[in-house]
């Protein structure tokens, strides 16, 4: 009668031959090894996984063997191995588990998996993937151990894009975008952290240029901030020293360039320098690409992405915030008029696209020991 398989499910190589030298014993012998990688979002920050199915040789390894549960596993002290159906034991390879040190040697080509298509799952895109193998940095971060190159490449990214930040506070600005993008519920964002989180006092002003528009929640917003607000024309200064004056202003075409013209008209005018543009990051890859375009061609400094609660690969932003040439403003990830944006842009990036690792939280390598018999 043929020895029953067990299939483990291990984090490396070490691990998988103390657990078959444990579980199943000496007289042990490995039939199939192969890397899983995740699935679903752990597959962008977790390390594959190895597969290994083993069998026993001896009828005496076999009474101290395992119960059978149907399932395969991470090998723990509290978890046990599951039978597989196998061939016959004729064809299988005579490849017996004896130190860790051979198991290590053998897995260790397959187990690590290189960075740039692990970069790539998580939604970077080509061009930035260009633009990092072209990097002096590259050569040395293909050489790091995984975890390791993850890290410095997001440092090596947010100095890169933080280059473009001038820090300074905003005090006359425009918040437009095309329909749909949520600006005005933007703005409510923005003035909620200016006034509970920096103290600053302002008044906000609408215009409308060829029809009424709603305004949706701002007016009761802004009552309930203590936020003067006016519809142009009104004054466009600011009443205090060192306050602000925001305007929400009507969507901007995508379509045609020409009903824009009122807007930039306005902006012009009122000498409105500082210009937000608010754009929805859950938009197709061709509508965020022409809003951005019709953003910057009416002057845009800023840039606002929204509804990325619904958006599942952040990674595709990173085009934007390295080369298009605006400053980020803050990230919004619901539809509440308080809360849920993040104005550290970078930090919030990189830790949805590439994991941050302290120096002093780094786990240790395996240390390659000995049999212990």
């Amino acid at each position: 009668m043929s020895s029953p398989c067990y299939k483990f499910t291990v984090n490396n190589a070490h691990e998988a031959a103390s657990v078959i030298r444990e579980r199943l014993g000496e007289h042990a012998r490995v039939l199939s090894v192969r890397t899983v990688e995740p699935t679903g979002l752990r597959g962008l920050w977790a390390s594959p996984k190895i597969e290994v199915i083993a069998a026993v040789e001896a009828p005496a390894a076999v009474a101290v063997a395992p119960s059978p549960v149907g399932a395969s596993l991470l090998a723990t002290s509290d978890e046990v191995a599951s039978p597989v159906d196998r061939e016959p034991a004729a064809a299988a390879p005579r490849a017996v588990v004896q130190s860790p040190r051979r198991l290590i040697t053998s897995l260790s080509p397959n187990a690590r998996p290189e960075l740039a298509p692990l970069l790539r799952r998580s939604g970077f895109s080509e061009a930035i993937l260009s633009r990092l193998e072209n990097a002096p940095v590259w050569a040395s971060l293909r050489e790091m151990p995984l975890h390791r190159a993850l890290v410095e490449t997001g440092r090596y990214l947010r100095r890169v894009a933080g280059t473009r930040r001038s820090g300074a506070p905003l005090s006359r600005a425009a918040f437009f975008g095309p329909a749909g993008t949520g600006r005005t519920t933007a703005l409510c964002k923005w003035l909620g952290s200016e006034v509970s989180r920096r103290a600053r006092l302002g008044h906000v002003v609408t215009a409308e240029f060829d029809q009424p528009v709603s305004r949706g929640a701002l007016p009761v917003f802004c009552e309930a901030l203590g936020v003067p607000l006016a519809h142009f024309p009104a004054s466009t200064r600011p009443a205090t020293p060192g306050g602000f004056v925001y305007f929400d202003l009507p969507a901007l075409s995508l379509r045609d360039p020409a009903a824009n013209v009122a807007l930039a008209d306005f902006l012009d005018r009122e000498q409105i320098t500082e210009r937000v543009l608010v754009l929805n990051a859950a938009y197709g890859h061709d509508a965020l690409r022409a809003g951005y375009a019709r953003g910057r061609e009416l002057g845009a400094t800023h840039v606002v992405f929204t509804h990325l609660d619904e958006l599942a690969q952040w990674g595709r932003l990173w085009d934007y915030l390295i080369d298009g040439g605006l400053e980020p403003l803050f990230l919004s990830t619901g539809s509440s008029l308080t809360g849920e944006c993040d104005e550290e842009v970078f930090d919030a990036l990189t830790r949805r696209t590439l994991p941050i690792v302290d120096d002093a939280a780094e786990p240790a390598a395996d240390e390659d020991t000995e049999d212990a018999a």
